[in-house]
């Protein structure tokens, strides 16, 4: 059975953590799913970790339905969030709808993501009056990271402090499902955390927060050209990984794979009368 938002929000209440993980292709989605991840976010990452760009900015619409396309194959039990990419809802409330709205009917998402605190909340009340759940993002959002310099924490001062708790209440009040809260204080995560009724879902927010967000290739050691702070590496497949192509790489070259036992051979007596036909005609 799938998960539900409702399930999403009564984790918050009974005091359980919430789990989510980031995948962008069928095979990763469907070892997330297995492990009982409760939510699956295809993110505008896959521009760093998947397509090589040095941001999210250039992400396309096309580029994130094509990805969440592929991940929603390989989910069953997980409640199924897009990232909505840059410029994609900051235009208009009416082209906010309409591409949340792809995310939903052409990708098989079951919610959508979008960056921005209260900015953001004319669009975010437009796509959830349209039926479609929105989880709000605030904190470092990285699509405007150059605009609030850099990857960097934010809320360290009082006054962006108070900006961060009430746009926390902000996207709230507009009807997001749950928050994502990044790179902020874990003092300021807390309280942000017992303010909003709905679920707040950390990276780099500390533990005070329902529930926690990682990259899966940054948990797993596979995009190792930088790696955050606040990231805890449960494997380190990268070296794994280039071990073994190295490996194919010599033993094809050296004539040692594939051997008779990665091999069909057919029958014997078939294969001889094929051979000495051939030579013989």
């Amino acid at each position: 059975m799938t998960v539900t938002i409702t399930d999403i929000q009564k984790k918050k209440t009974s005091g359980e953590k919430i789990t989510m993980l980031t995948a962008y292709d069928y095979s990763m989605a469907r070892l997330i799913d297995q492990a009982r991840v409760d939510m699956v976010l295809v993110g505008d990452s896959l521009g760093m970790v998947a397509l090589g760009y040095s941001s999210t900015v250039p992400v396309t619409m096309e580029e994130m339905l094509h990805h969440c396309r592929a991940v929603s194959r390989g989910v069953r039990h997980s409640f199924l969030v897009g990232d909505m990419p840059y410029l994609s809802y900051q235009v208009s409330e009416e082209e906010a709808v309409r591409n949340a709205g792809l995310f939903i009917k052409t990708a098989g998402c079951h919610g959508v993501k979008l960056e921005g605190g209260s900015e953001s909340v004319p669009a975010i009340e437009k796509i959830t009056r349209a039926g479609i759940p929105v989880m709000g993002h605030i904190g470092l959002t990285p699509q405007t990271a150059t605009a609030l310099g850099g990857y960097s924490v934010q809320g360290k001062d009082v006054e962006s402090g108070r900006k961060l708790v009430e746009d926390a209440q902000a996207v709230s009040d507009a009807g997001v499902f749950a928050i994502v809260l990044e790179c902020i204080p874990s003092p300021l995560a807390a309280l942000i955390t017992e303010t909003v009724p709905i679920p707040t879902v950390g990276i780099g927010a500390g533990n005070h927060c329902d529930g926690q967000v990682l990259v899966t290739n940054d948990l797993l050691g596979l995009y190792d050209k930088f790696t955050p702070g606040f990231v805890k590496k449960y494997a380190d497949l990268a070296p794994v990984i280039r071990k073994a192509l190295s490996e194919y790489v010599r033993e094809v070259e050296d004539g040692g794979f594939p051997d008779d036992e990665h091999s069909f051979r057919g029958s014997d007596a078939v294969m001889a009368e094929i051979i000495s036909g051939m030579k013989n005609g």
